[in-house]
């Protein structure tokens, strides 16, 4: 042989049990690997795709293999003992591989022979809208600009100016694809990629819109209305259907996603359907119980604290949260007692204070009581 070959189980990086199926995908993954298409100009990458493929045609084959597995190389070589014991058939009649058939089996209608001159969806566009705290609560109307490709209006999408039409491409008789075959070593390849001609389309335009130069689209600055539904949180998208850019050749258009970003508030914070927010008191009020005017984002309401609430002490106003999205009812409200401290004292009101707090005894401190109880402990 001119040059030494390597292993055939070796070029596939499979082993000699390998099954049907491992070696049809080692195959593939190489073949995608090493295609000349993906690296034009690149010899190496030539040769082992060259390579890859002789193993594969060989291995493949249940009767090639058998020889392959007991005689080597010298067994699938034309050239040795042709005719004789040791040899076979060879590949007299070469190969004759549509690689564009291949790879849309392979890897999923990803090749070149992909067809261009069918209807495609247009794009999909990203909008941004700001809404207020009560707005993503209760919901609201926005408007956002956005800047989309719409159908030419002179021509009705078609690209060509008025009282014309498309030619049928000579190039590639309307299919938007050629084909073209190769002559290697292992026989006829045969790959199709895209027009060049009419770029896929399969259609000559001779004579272009005025509007749009044949594209058959234009931009345009549009105001989308946006439903804002109640509930909504910070972070969430809209999607609506339609509002994106325009198809080509028939196709729908594309989507408008609008992303929500709520702005903070000076009381509440939120975590999904609850809200909470903290409630200021002071040691007159927290000992003595009081009447407490709350802000919810429906309005003030009252609430009743009783005598001797400690600070830290959170209460629930039920259904005063946010609106879950479709009208599943509300969260609820949490609020959070702070008792205030007082300062800045007047040496009256801190003489007052001693006296009061030496007419205390240990059963108006529970907490501190049970403390130093532990602490003898």
């Amino acid at each position: 042989m001119a040059e030494q070959k390597r292993d055939y189980y070796e070029v596939l990086g499979v082993s000699k049990t390998a099954s049907e199926e491992e070696l049809k995908k080692a195959y593939r993954r190489l073949a995608k690997q090493y295609h000349p298409d993906l690296h034009p100009d690149d010899k190496q990458a030539e040769a082992k795709f060259k390579e890859l493929n002789e193993a594969y045609a060989v291995l493949s084959d249940k009767n090639s293999r058998a020889k392959y597995d007991q005689f080597g190389h010298a067994g699938v070589d034309p050239n040795f003992g042709a005719g004789g014991a040791g040899g076979f058939g060879g590949f007299e009649g070469g190969f004759d591989f549509d690689l564009g058939s291949i790879f849309d089996s392979f890897f999923g209608g990803g090749g070149a022979s992909r067809s261009h001159n069918g209807p495609q969806k247009g794009e999909n566009l990203r909008a941004d809208t700001t809404v207020s705290f009560e707005e993503a609560a209760f919901g609201c109307q926005k408007e956002v600009a956005i800047s989309r490709s719409e159908s030419c209006t002179e021509c009705g999408g078609t690209g060509c100016a008025k009282g014309t039409t498309a030619e049928i491409c000579s190039e590639c008789h309307g299919t938007g694809t050629v084909r073209i075959q190769r002559q290697t070593p292992m026989g006829t390849f045969s790959t199709t990629s895209t027009c060049s001609k009419c770029g896929g389309t399969g259609k000559i335009i001779l004579q272009p819109c005025k509007i749009c130069r044949g594209s058959g689209v234009i931009r345009k600055q549009r105001k989308i209305s946006v439903n804002i539904p109640a509930g909504i949180d910070d972070g969430q998208m809209i999607s609506l259907r339609g509002q994106g850019g325009a198809g080509k050749r028939g196709g729908s258009p594309g989507d408008l996603l609008i992303s929500v970003s709520v702005r903070s508030h000076p009381l509440f914070q939120r975590e999904g359907t609850s809200i909470y927010c903290e409630a200021p008191v002071t040691f007159a009020q927290a000992a003595l119980g009081a009447e407490l005017e709350i802000p919810t984002i429906d309005g003030k309401v009252k609430y009743t604290m009783p005598e001797g609430t400690q600070s830290g002490t959170v209460f629930r106003l039920r259904g005063k949260g946010i609106p879950h999205i479709g009208g599943r009812g509300r969260g609820d409200q949490f609020v959070k007692v702070a008792v205030e401290i007082p300062r800045n004292l007047t040496a009256a009101q801190k003489e007052n204070l001693r006296k009061f707090e030496a007419s205390l005894n240990e059963n108006n401190h529970i907490k501190r009581k049970m403390f130093f109880d532990k602490f003898k402990k």
